[in-house]
């Protein structure tokens, strides 16, 4: 329905609009398409007002997309980010020369004729039918203004872009239609502002702000009258007329925009020939897009950040809403990446694990108490080159991880014993612990129904002399299998299953972790360092666990706020539990398989762990201001880190506490550098009664986490499929634990 004014009459430009439905409508469409006149005036005369009034009058301008800044917790520049590359900016940030230029070259006329240019359009009439063809449009700046908020509007679906340029009757009437209104509600000003921010100059480059980055290296606003002339020529061919490409095209387009400049009084005729004289002088800035391009290694954490946005509902109900507003871009998105601990984690790296390597490590750190990730990072760069990947390591296969993780080993066990803790067994706690057992026939799970050892499973320890009784502190600081497997049988799987599902520990996959002893003690099971960083996190909190978080905060293109997922923090056990794992991790550090982890003076806790045919190894480890993961491996586990060379060193086996410890401890002690020594509040846990052969057994074990034997492969007869990609090989049939 079209308006009407208060009295009930339709406005002059309305009236002008209907006329032109019926006169010369068929003319105007047909002088910017390739239709015969003849065959088309009928259909105009015939529908073209009725089509012209249901048009709806409301052109819905869609916000304009913009490059997106991601910057650190500090401020500084992560990534530029974009699905167009575009800055926009006022008339009075526009260059005088380039409002003129565009003007000249597209639509001279512009500051005289309405929406529609009537002398343009029979002069583009006469002209076709002179050359029998299409020799010249007429479409006005205000209409190639709609017409590239119809292709704005369709983003990169191409089927919506071909809709939204396809030479038909029924577009241009749409476009005219919404010409008229925008003349009427905009106003010249405005419609060149908008028009220069909308269009495509090439080099992926949209509106004149970034085209004038792209080129020259300067604001829109510094243009000079040569260089204005040769962005206001690339509009209507960016391929043709691409001074990169080609500049001989791209002068002689700028020099019939200088001319007509001229020609309009624009500018002197002295000032066009001494333009068209200077050689065209490009500095051209090349598109920087994307995490590609992400500063100090942080491509994964950006990455990350995406992911996070595209898949959190509070962005939006559904995945489409949160692209949309993801590629409008614009956004200002403050995150919780800490500069000093990003670098020196990937500095770490890279001192120990070389890009082209045959495994792969990766780190990430996370405060306790707040859930902020301050650290991701990965020795194969984020790229697509060779030894490169945009698979991030460090997180679930649902923020652009691996399919599955990667097995944890030992490193699980102190979950179970903060479950076992908060079951009421003491830190004392005894078992007999042998050399090598069977697993047992039978173990308690939450539904009811038991686990049973119906394949006669056994496993061992790391080497025959590694027989007990022991203690939960020695047993923990030696990473005896078979006393945790005796003491899941004690407590039984529920109990397990209670503190993971509180410490947030998930598959790679994202799904729960299999009910089996071997997931549940030994670490069987694929899992992200992320996951573990954080649930780790919960023992330096004193039990309170809290979900990560990686954006502190976004703002609009308009400078509005958006809402932003927040971290969730609960109790996931007592804090005496918690001061109780923190004595016994530290012990691991201190005296156990962890001691090439050492912080020194500094309180640190931490646990090894390698898995199975040495495809895994990790440490995990925590201060009182920050918890983080080291896994090094194969990322498709196919390879087995063993008579290898990793970091220009050469390893006959790899050990958690022998690679993963030593990167840990580099990268926490630059992240931490500067800050005070936090203490942890620890517990007294009385010695256990001690045999006299212990001293035989701990006899030559300095590190207890570098003798030979532990291949952590506890059923080496069984074999397991190879597309198994990043791990997660829970079950019963596979142990893991190792060191």
């Amino acid at each position: 329905m079209a308006k009407k004014r208060s009295g009930g009459g339709l406005t002059g430009t309305q009236q002008a609009a209907k006329f032109l439905g019926v006169s010369v409508l068929s003319g105007a469409v047909l002088a910017g398409i390739a239709l015969p006149a003849a065959g088309a005036l009928g259909l105009a005369a015939k529908g073209t007002v009725e089509g012209f009034d249901e048009i709806p009058a409301n052109l819905k301008t869609p916000p304009l997309s913009q490059r997106t800044q991601i910057l650190d917790s500090e401020g500084g520049r992560i990534a530029t980010v974009y699905s167009r590359d575009r800055t926009v900016v006022p008339l009075e940030k526009i260059s005088p020369y380039m409002q003129k230029a565009i003007v000249a070259i597209e639509d001279s006329r512009f500051y005289e004729h309405g929406a529609i240019d009537l002398k343009g359009v029979l002069r583009a009439i006469n002209r076709n039918a002179q050359s029998g063809g299409v020799a010249q449009g007429a479409s006005t700046l205000t209409q190639q203004y709609v017409k590239n908020v119809f292709v704005e509007e369709a983003g990169d679906d191409p089927d919506k872009v071909a809709q939204a340029t396809q030479q038909t009757i029924g577009r241009k009437v749409r476009e005219l239609k919404y010409a008229i209104q925008v003349e009427e509600e905009l106003g010249k000003k405005k419609i060149l502002e908008n028009y220069l921010n909308i269009t495509f100059f090439g080099q992926q480059a949209y509106g004149i702000e970034s085209a004038s980055q792209r080129y020259f290296s300067k604001h829109a606003k510094d243009l000079q009258v040569e260089e204005a002339a040769m962005l206001a020529g690339i509009v209507q061919s960016p391929s043709r007329y691409d001074p990169v490409n080609d500049a001989q095209e791209a002068t002689k387009r700028r020099n019939v925009v200088l001319q007509r400049m001229a020609d309009l009084k624009d500018i002197s005729q002295a000032e066009a020939d001494r333009a068209k004289a200077t050689p065209v002088k490009l500095k051209v800035s090349k598109p920087k897009n994307g995490c590609i391009t992400a500063v100090s290694g942080a491509g994964f954490f950006c990455d990350y950040v995406k992911q996070v946005f595209l898949s959190d509902p509070v962005f939006g109900k559904t995945r489409e809403d949160r692209a949309k507003i993801w590629n409008q871009g614009g956004l200002t998105v403050k995150t919780t990446l800490d500069p000093q601990a990003q670098e020196a984690a990937q500095q770490s790296i890279k001192d120990h694990v070389y890009q082209d390597d045959k495994v792969a490590a990766a780190v990430t750190m996370v405060e306790p108490g707040s859930g902020k990730i301050l650290a991701m990072g990965q020795s194969k760069p984020y790229g697509f080159g060779e030894h490169e990947t945009t698979i991030n390591y460090s997180v679930n296969k649902r923020q652009g991880g691996s399919n599955f993780g990667f097995p944890v080993g030992s490193t699980f066990k102190p979950f179970l014993a903060a479950a076992a803790l908060e079951q009421g067994r003491p830190p004392t706690q005894v078992y007999s612990a042998p050399y090598e057992m069977p697993y047992p026939a039978s173990i308690p799970t939450c539904s009811g129904a038991p686990w049973v050892n119906d394949g006669g499973y056994t496993l061992e320890n790391e080497n025959e002399k590694e027989v007990g009784p022991y203690a939960l502190r020695q047993a923990m600081e030696m990473s005896v299998n078979t006393y945790f497997v005796q003491m899941i049988q004690d407590i039984g799987l529920c109990p397990v299953v209670d503190m993971t599902d509180k410490l947030g520990v998930v598959q790679g996959n994202g799904t729960k972790l299999p009910v089996s002893p071997s997931a549940l003690t030994l670490g069987s099971t694929g899992i992200s360092p992320l996951t573990m960083a954080t649930a780790y996190a919960a023992f330096a909190n004193r039990g309170t666990y809290c979900t990560p978080t990686a954006i502190e905060s976004i703002r609009a293109a308009d400078g509005s706020k958006l809402d932003v997922p927040k971290s969730t923090c609960s109790k996931a056990m007592t804090e005496r539990t918690a001061d109780t794992i923190n004595t016994l991790l530290r012990g691991v550090v201190d005296s156990g398989t962890g001691q090439q982890a050492g912080l020194g003076s500094r309180d640190s806790a931490g646990k090894t762990g390698t898995t199975d045919e040495r495809k895994n190894a990790w440490f995990v480890g925590y201060t009182p201001q920050l918890s983080g993961a080291v896994w090094v491996g194969s990322a498709s586990q196919q390879v087995s880190m063993e008579r290898i060379t990793i970091g220009g060193v050469y390893r006959a086996q790899v050990f958690g506490g022998q690679v993963p410890g030593p990167i840990w401890k580099d990268a926490m002690t630059g992240a931490l550098d500067g800050q005070p020594a936090t203490p942890f509040v620890t517990v007294h846990i009385p010695d256990a009664q001690k045999d006299p052969k212990d001293k035989d057994r701990d006899k030559n074990r300095p590190g207890r986490d570098n003798k030979p034997g532990d291949d952590g492969n506890i059923f080496p007869d069984i074999q397991f499929p190879p597309d198994l990609i990043g791990g997660g090989r829970g079950g019963r049939s596979n142990g893991g634990g190792g060191r």
